[in-house]
């Protein structure tokens, strides 16, 4: 594994941080010397990582905020916290993410998966973003996955998936939609000192998709291991860590990146009229359309 540069005085914020990827990466992060916030939904799972964190890393300057990131209001209260206790922010992982076997919906009406696999991170990315731009040279890293590549397209017609819900296809087209913001955001980013980056953590023995039950798990499991070998979360953050600390990609942006090296997706992820028109629709449905009409976004 490459070698990570120094991390102290940098302000980190991690979500999905109690268990897996997330986890592993907040970990990393706290080891190196980060000022670390971490995001998750449960409020004593927070409050265990965060003294786990802190009696493994050697590390004080550790913290995790409950906040339920398929919620548009939640979201909202993270970055207001953010902006109200630090001057900036140095690095975003956006991590946060699910597979619902049966269609739920939000408090907001949106469908639980592109709520929280998309929206969760464009929204949170979006309210952030002179946060990051204050940083200077300041980092996203936005967790995707290869199951992108079964998904020919988004569907535009129905991003709300109220017609013949399936699972799988609601979980492969958000980690598309992954790709398509990642790619738009480092368009829209360039030249400003942030980058936008993709990473894919492989197969990984997690308690992903464990919310809907044992058995839809271990499928989950089977299927993995039919595609590849399992791996644990550390080893899965490796790419993850790579793009948030290595020097060798700091002036690097809009790349998709496994085992540490930059791959090509799916042809699907760079049709650029999808990604802007995805943009589009994200903002409408954020509530952010009229900041974005008066150039306060990029």
């Amino acid at each position: 594994m490459r070698s990570w540069r120094d991390m102290t005085g940098k302000i980190c914020l991690v979500t999905g941080a109690t268990s897996g990827i997330g986890r592993a990466t907040a970990l990393a992060l706290a080891r190196k010397g980060a000022t670390l916030i971490g995001v998750g939904r449960d409020r004593v799972r927070c409050e265990r990582s965060a003294e786990t964190i802190v009696r493994e890393s050697g590390n004080y300057q550790v913290e995790f905020w409950q906040a339920d990131l398929s919620s548009q209001a939640e979201v909202r209260a993270i970055a207001r916290r953010l902006s109200a206790v630090h001057p900036r922010l140095d690095l975003l992982v956006n991590n946060a993410g699910g597979r619902f076997d049966r269609r739920v919906t939000t408090a907001e009406g949106m469908e639980m998966t592109f709520a929280l696999n998309h929206l969760g991170y464009f929204l949170l990315t979006l309210l952030l973003i002179e946060r990051l731009r204050v940083a200077g040279r300041a980092r996203v890293v936005n967790v995707a996955s290869a199951a992108h590549r079964a998904c020919p397209g988004m569907n535009f017609d129905d991003l709300n998936l109220e017609r013949d819900y399936d699972g799988r296809r609601a979980y492969v087209q958000s980690k598309l939609a992954n790709l398509l913001f990642t790619y738009e955001l480092a368009r829209r980013l360039e030249g400003s000192g942030i980058s936008a980056n993709a990473a894919a953590p492989g197969n990984v023995l997690t308690r992903f998709a464990l919310n809907n039950g044992l058995r839809s798990w271990l499928s989950h499991i089977a299927g993995s291991l039919r595609s590849g070998r399992l791996v644990g979360p550390r080893r899965a953050a490796r790419t993850v860590l790579y793009l948030a600390c290595a020097d060798d990609v700091a002036d690097k942006s809009g790349g998709y990146y496994f085992e540490e090296q930059e791959t090509d997706s799916s042809p699907a992820s760079y049709d650029q009229a999808a990604a802007e028109r995805l943009w589009r629709a994200s903002l409408e449905l954020t509530g952010l359309a009229d900041q974005a009409r008066q150039g306060r976004l990029p």
